[in-house]
């Protein structure tokens, strides 16, 4: 579902972000992203969503060659990739029904549509009887679990996460890898980017670990990090 072959991305001829990068991600797999700051982990996530592109090799994500993805269909491209962001990027002008309902709204889904596809999302994320609150009365983990909802409410095949567990504590933590849990479970390959060791080390999923931009495991943090493809 995500493959990079030979990957790199330099910013300058002082700057390497991402250095050969090799690895696949089947569909309904949950992989971790791992690495200290800097390690290029941000540039992998724009790359898979065309924020970037890459300075030598290939990006695949669906089949689809992202190198020579003409720029009128990277729209296209991104209804298909659902985003969770540390910092939920929610509107606290708009109720929460509103807040997931807006990529539905841009993507031009028919009004009588968009309640029953919202509502199904709450549901999934346990805040279906919230969505008339606005998100500023919400918990910081109830408010990531609407920006979760949002990125899933198109019923997307990908879905990334760049440190969505950051701002909250173990418990809540573990209750958000759960849920991404469920939804590889039906099929969505999920892609999470995390300085969380130990909650990463407690989901026993594939890591892959970035160390100055380039890729040095790809294996179970728990079986000893072999070196990977």
């Amino acid at each position: 579902m995500i493959e990079f072959r030979q990957v790199t991305k330099r910013y300058d001829s002082d700057h390497t972000a991402l250095a050969q990068v090799n690895f696949l991600i089947h569909r309904g797999e949950m992989v971790f992203l791992t690495g200290h700051s800097g390690a290029g982990k941000s540039t992998l996530l724009k790359l898979i969503m065309v924020m970037e592109r890459p300075t030598a090799g290939e990006v695949i994500v669906g089949g689809q060659r992202l190198n020579q993805l003409p720029r009128r269909q990277i729209p296209y491209l991104r209804r298909h990739i659902g985003v969770v962001f540390q910092n939920h990027q929610l509107l606290f002008d708009r109720t929460v029904f509103d807040n997931v309902a807006m990529p539905l709204e841009v993507m031009g889904v028919p009004h009588r549509d968009i309640g029953r596809r919202v509502r199904a999302a709450l549901d999934k994320v346990g805040l279906l009887r919230k969505e008339k609150m606005n998100p500023m009365q919400l918990s910081g983990g109830e408010q990531q679990r609407v920006g979760i909802a949002r990125a899933v409410v198109n019923k997307p095949p990908v879905l990334l996460a760049d440190e969505p567990t950051g701002n909250l504590d173990p418990e809540l933590s573990a209750d958000i890898m759960n849920l991404f849990a469920r939804f590889s479970q039906v099929g969505v390959t999920v892609l999470i980017a995390s300085h969380d060791i130990a909650l990463v080390k407690a989901m026993d999923r594939r890591v892959l670990t970035l160390d100055h931009g380039r890729l040095v495991t790809s294996a179970p943090v728990s079986s000893g990090a072999s070196h990977g493809r």
